[in-house]
């Protein structure tokens, strides 16, 4: 295996709860040497949220910390200042998710005094609604901005209200999209010597989950629906139900949807014959006609004959796992996507895999997410104070 890609590359980690420790367990994840600070005492607030708990280790916590440092350090103390430059001075990348740039500046993070000390550092900062625009500076968490974004409002049946996706994908997207912009301007640095600021905020980024809704409604000017399971612009393109449970069904090209007619044979004919579902834009328009016929069909069979059925004939299709089902899916397993981490509290834990599979410099799984403060004086002797600092800090409840 070659060196880690990020190998070399120091990230200060000054955010918690989803989005900003996301993004920097990637950057840990393909070699950077993240040191995460954190408040003592309390350190990042998503080591309280649960249940569940690991031998008192928030599940939560040791989803997205994995492969960091903790260095406890209280960045209200005016002491914490020389330990913060010491570490700014050597660091590559800085990131914060604190919004209001006064309080940035109280804790000594704002750009220009980090980019002051250090013009080659990236500096980035999650927000939920950014550092520009009337919405600047609010707070913000992922269920705000699924609410905000028009994502939630289309999430669920057509005759429910508005729904939560269950997952945190406004914060994971905004993780993911953090991480490249670094990645971007740490490459764009090595042109041009020069560091530069990033601002990415969850309500950008979970707005870009409306993608081709937004694409339709700015081209027609057509409110989007809410539409449940069904695709606006494909048909078949959903679940259907088979005789003893669900199957998803993906016919989304003419060529796919011959395959469909195929699998079902006469019925499939007669289907196939119909002028009104002759194309795709047909189907659409008539996909409740369509929808009966197939359920008609599907209801005669359980869902693995029909799985076995369209992958014989290449129509993309699947079961619809529950989350239990998918994580144990032998598939996601030989894809390394459930991980195993040995922590110094909770034992062996188990956690979500990195999904990008780089084949010279992949990514590693080093450690498990770290105790509350249980790098703070390694990291303090490493960037040059003595034991008896160390203790005057202690002291002073500085770290």
């Amino acid at each position: 295996m070659d060196i880690p890609i990020l190998q070399g590359i120091l990230v200060i980690d000054l955010t918690q709860a989803l989005a900003g420790p996301y993004c920097t367990q990637l950057l840990a994840d393909f070699g950077a040497e993240v040191i995460k600070i954190e408040r003592p005492g309390s350190g990042d607030q998503s080591r309280g949220w649960g249940p569940p708990f690991l031998a008192g280790e928030s599940s939560y916590f040791l989803g997205t910390n994995r492969n960091k440092q903790s260095l406890t350090l209280d960045l209200k103390k005016e002491e914490a200042r020389e330990i913060l430059d010491r570490l700014i001075h050597r660091a590559d990348v800085l990131v914060h998710n604190t919004p209001r740039r006064s309080t940035q500046e109280t804790l000594g993070i704002d750009a220009a005094r980090v980019r002051g000390l250090n013009g080659r550092i990236i500096w980035a900062a999650i927000s939920g609604f950014g550092m520009t625009g009337p919405e600047a500076e609010k707070p913000g968490y992922d269920v705000i901005a699924q609410a905000m974004s028009g994502t939630m409002a289309l999430t669920g049946p057509p005759e429910g209200g508005p729904s939560r996706f269950p997952s945190p994908m406004a914060d994971i997207t905004t993780g993911m999209y953090t991480a490249m912009g670094i990645l971007a301007a740490l490459y764009e640095r090595e042109r041009s010597g020069k560091g530069q600021e990033i601002d990415v905020a969850l309500f950008d980024a979970q707005t870009t989950w409306l993608s081709n809704i937004a694409s339709a409604y700015l081209a027609t000017g057509i409110p989007p629906a809410r539409r449940g399971n069904i695709h606006p612009n494909i048909a078949p393109y959903q679940p259907f139900r088979a005789a003893d449970g669900w199957f998803i069904l993906a016919a989304g090209t003419e060529a796919l949807w011959e395959k469909t007619l195929s699998v079902l044979g006469d019925a499939g004919a007669t289907i196939g014959a119909d002028a009104r579902f002759g194309t795709n834009a047909d189907r659409v328009a008539h996909r409740q006609e369509l929808e009966s016929l197939l359920e008609g069909e599907f209801a005669g069979a359980p869902v693995a004959t029909w799985i076995e059925r369209f992958e014989q004939a290449g129509v993309p299709c699947g079961p619809i796992l529950t989350p239990e089902a998918a994580l144990d899916h032998p598939h996601i397993r030989a894809r390394e996507m459930v991980v195993e981490m040995e922590h110094p509290a909770a034992g062996t834990v188990r956690a979500l895999g990195n999904p990008i599979k780089l084949n010279r410099t992949p990514a590693t799984i080093r450690s498990a997410a770290p105790l509350l403060g249980a790098d703070t004086e390694e990291i303090l002797r490493n960037i040059g104070f003595s034991d008896s600092e160390i203790e005057t800090f202690r002291a002073k409840r500085v770290i």
